[in-house]
């Protein structure tokens, strides 16, 4: 009888990737990034051990939204205060905030517990092209 094989996290080895998403939708993006976070691409991969990868994503200020998106999708943030509701559209997020716009999208799709804020660390989102991570070698990865 053979048993299901259960990773150890003493024995992740984790990767470094690196996402172009200038003219990728942002819906596409953040599912194929959150897939490589959670580690579900790999053969070892187990539900309750981060064994995911490294992610860098770049030119977020250059991410597609599809439809009437860019005016109708809002984004809400609230202080805790009487009337401290803050709403912004996906245009205005676009323009001055790309890199909360694209983490927001990822995060909303990684659990939402310690596994998942753990596994949120592992991104790194940059506005432009360049990015300060290059001695550790990311390999480049598409997303269709």
């Amino acid at each position: 009888m053979k048993n299901t094989f259960m990773q150890r996290k003493e024995d992740v080895v984790r990767n470094w990737y690196v996402i172009d998403a200038d003219g990728v939708s942002l819906g596409r993006l953040a599912a194929k990034v959150a897939t490589v976070l959670r580690g579900k691409h790999k053969p070892t991969y187990t539900p309750h051990i981060d064994c995911g990868d490294f992610v860098i994503v770049v030119n977020a200020s250059k991410v597609n939204l599809t439809g009437n998106k860019l005016d109708g999708k809002i984004y809400y943030n609230h202080s805790g205060y009487t009337g401290g509701l803050r709403e912004r559209t996906a245009r205005e997020m676009k323009e001055k905030y790309p890199v909360e716009m694209v983490e927001r999208a990822i995060k909303g799709m990684l659990p939402h517990n310690r596994l998942g804020r753990q596994m949120s660390k592992k991104l790194f989102v940059y506005a432009e092209e360049s990015h300060p991570h290059m001695a550790q070698k990311p390999a480049k990865m598409e997303v269709k």
